[in-house]
């Protein structure tokens, strides 16, 4: 028989868990100091090492969610700080620090320097919106502080050169980090402000690559924050990577995540104003090309529609012999018919045998007046024919040129009618029955 167990014994899993219960409820997060020792990464992404001193050590593991984010590479011997969580890891019992953070050892006085001054300027308004300048949207000019060396500066000018060649750039150069490096950068704001009217300056960029805390320790500096602050111009910080922020970035009138970012703000305006110019320029070419299309089409319209004066005269000819040949054929007609009637009549006059002389007598006469009236009407005719002829040769352009006159055409080939259509010096072109000039107008009066 075995002994009736205990009412207060576990298991091992459920003393674990309340070990880790009880850590989780009495242990928030808190930064902890020490060396890092068998760092060890897995396939995961996870990271695993141990944080000892001199005398003690803890087991600790960063997911890969938060080393993913450190901007330095882990390695053996590096004396760090971490914040992170007191727990149980309950398959092994091993007690561990989930981390949370990691920072270089002695950053974290850094840090408290950086969160004082951020927080006093920032009670003095210094990072008010309200006090930031718009950046313009076309800038004369862009200046940049940089080291000439800096690999920002070339990402810088590349992105500029890209999206808006045309701009000038001026650099004034200064130290990004190193002892005295903050005071040279406020110097260089200084400069450019003093000189932005005879620059033409619109704007400037702040910019440097990431780095370490230390690295950009001298955009955190009160001297730097006060000259941006101070500038009368319009300031872009362009300094580090999306993760880095520095007392600069809340004091500059804009943020860009990266110098190259920086670049495209400064460029904004002149980029999209490019980009809408190519969409004017394919709008304009495109209505421009439909127009003469159309105008074309319209030339060749007209072309058809033109008739020159030969071809209408000849017309009107062909019309006028036509009339003439209808209006003879209708006279033949109409004595065919006549001679036809006399020659019934007479048949029927012979049958009935009656008196012809007096009919005879009449049928003379009226053949006398038919005669009579058919040569008249027939004058009548040819007189209005050639008097039809006489005013269509009269009309002709060539007659009226034979007859002394000319044609008077301006530059653009318009027909001149009035003097008040030139200007002196005007050039002519002047046509006569035989041949053509050229003449400039050298005296005008105005007719009454």
């Amino acid at each position: 028989m075995f002994p009736d167990l205990p009412d207060d014994l576990f298991s091992v899993s459920d003393l674990n868990r309340r070990v880790r219960d009880l850590l989780q409820q009495n242990f928030p997060l808190l930064w902890v100091s020490g060396e890092i020792s068998n760092l060890t990464r897995a396939a995961s992404g996870h990271v695993y090492f141990s944080l000892k001193d001199a005398s003690a050590q803890v087991r600790c593991v960063m997911f890969r969610a938060r080393a993913q984010r450190i901007p330095w590479q882990l390695a053996n011997g590096q004396q760090v700080e971490v914040q992170a969580s007191l727990t149980l890891y309950e398959a092994r019992g091993d007690f561990q620090l989930t981390i949370d953070t990691i920072r270089r050892a002695g950053l974290g006085r850094l840090y408290e320097a950086f969160a004082r001054l951020r927080e006093r300027l920032a009670q003095e308004g210094l990072f008010d919106p309200r006090r930031k300048r718009s950046l313009p949207a076309f800038p004369r000019c862009i200046g940049i502080i940089s080291s000439p060396q800096a690999a920002a500066l070339h990402d810088i000018t590349t992105t500029l050169r890209r999206r808006a060649p045309h701009l000038p750039v001026i650099l004034y150069p200064a130290p990004v980090q190193g002892e005295g490096a903050a005071g040279k950068l406020a110097a260089a704001i200084a400069t450019a402000s003093q000189r932005a009217a005879t620059d033409q300056l619109d704007v400037l960029i702040l910019a440097r690559g990431g780095g370490s805390i230390e690295d950009l320790w001298a955009y955190n500096e009160e001297i730097l924050a006060r000259a941006m602050a101070a500038c009368p111009l319009p300031i872009i910080s362009g300094v580090g990577h999306e993760t880095d922020v520095t007392i600069a970035d809340y004091v500059a009138d804009q943020r860009a995540a990266t110098p190259t970012a920086a670049a495209e703000l400064a460029s904004a305006g002149w980029f999209a104003a490019a980009g809408q110019l190519n969409r004017l320029d394919t709008l304009l070419r495109q209505h421009i090309q439909r127009q003469l299309h159309n105008r074309m089409q319209r030339v060749d319209l007209l072309a058809h529609r033109l008739i020159h004066p030969g071809q209408s005269l000849a017309r009107d000819r062909q019309k006028i012999a036509l009339l003439a040949s209808r209006l003879n054929a209708a006279i033949r007609q109409q004595q065919q018919q006549t001679h036809q009637r006399i020659d019934r009549n007479r048949q029927r006059l012979h049958h009935q045998r009656p008196d012809t002389g007096p009919l005879w007598r009449r049928h003379e006469r009226t053949g006398q007046r038919l005669q009579t009236a058919r040569q008249s009407q027939l004058s009548n005719l040819q007189a209005r024919l050639a008097t039809l002829s006489a005013s269509l040769a009269s009309l002709s352009p060539e007659a009226t040129l034979a007859r002394g006159y000319s044609i008077v055409r301006d530059a653009q080939g318009q027909l001149v009618r009035d003097s008040r259509q030139l200007r002196l010096g005007s050039p002519l072109h002047l046509r006569f029955a035989h041949g053509h000039a050229q003449a400039t107008v050298s005296q005008l009066e105005n007719g009454s």
